[in-house]
């Protein structure tokens, strides 16, 4: 399974990722995820598992946490809350698209496609990379919740002034993994329709992310 993961990771991961896939979690989430792929149908694909990864860690502004890949067919690409260009906007994108539109008045975006925002430093990274088809949270507890405290852990260490958007229990969970003292840690409810009137919208993030970006002389992000 590890020959498997993209070849385009960006360097400035590899020693980090190259690490991790020598440890023993890692070794027992690739023997299973091997399995699961040649049994079952299984998203995204072996080649888009990594693809929060393409970004490159030195220009990584923005982090946001997501749950686990979308599970029905042609969705998940590898990036959190993001779908292809071709796919219909999924109902937590579109609570997220709302909440751009009504906190700094337009969402750039014609698609779903989150490419635009990895190209400008947001790391998608989802908790866990990889899911059954139709079975919401079927590779939780298998490591890759290991993996991305690691993720996190990493970006908190080697990163200076990044802005962590942590949406959900699953992401807020990993604030005690960051110095807020270096770093804007900016939480709420997950966007998903079961929880977004529940503080997710109103909550500003886009505009307090970009106010807090250009303090400290980056540039801003265009959601």
């Amino acid at each position: 399974m590890r020959k498997c993961y993209n070849s385009s990771m960006h360097d400035s991961w590899k020693t980090f990722l190259n690490s991790e896939f020598e440890k023993p979690y890692f070794k027992e989430l690739s023997e299973f995820l091997s399995k699961e792929y040649n049994e079952k149908t299984i998203f995204p694909k072996k080649t888009q598992v990594f693809s929060a990864f393409t970004t490159d860690l030195n220009n990584v502004k923005v982090v946001i946490l997501g749950q686990d890949p979308y599970h029905t067919p042609g969705a998940a690409h590898g990036l959190a809350f993001s779908v292809p260009p071709t796919e219909k906007i999924p109902p937590s994108l579109l609570n997220i698209y709302k909440e751009i539109d009504s906190d700094i008045g337009h969402h750039a975006n014609k698609t779903g496609n989150l490419k635009s925002w990895q190209e400008q430093g947001v790391l998608l990274l989802n908790n866990v990379l990889t899911v059954e088809a139709h079975k919401a949270g079927s590779h939780r507890g298998r490591g890759w919740e290991i993996f991305t405290e690691a993720t996190i852990k990493y970006l908190n260490e080697k990163c200076d002034h990044l802005v962590f958007l942590l949406w959900g229990r699953d992401a807020r969970n990993k604030k005690a993994l960051i110095d807020t003292k270096k770093h804007l840690v900016l939480e709420a409810p997950h966007p998903s329709p079961l929880s977004a009137y529940s503080g997710f919208f109103g909550c500003k993030h886009f505009s307090k992310t970009n106010v807090q970006l250009e303090k400290w002389g980056k540039e801003k992000i265009v959601w």
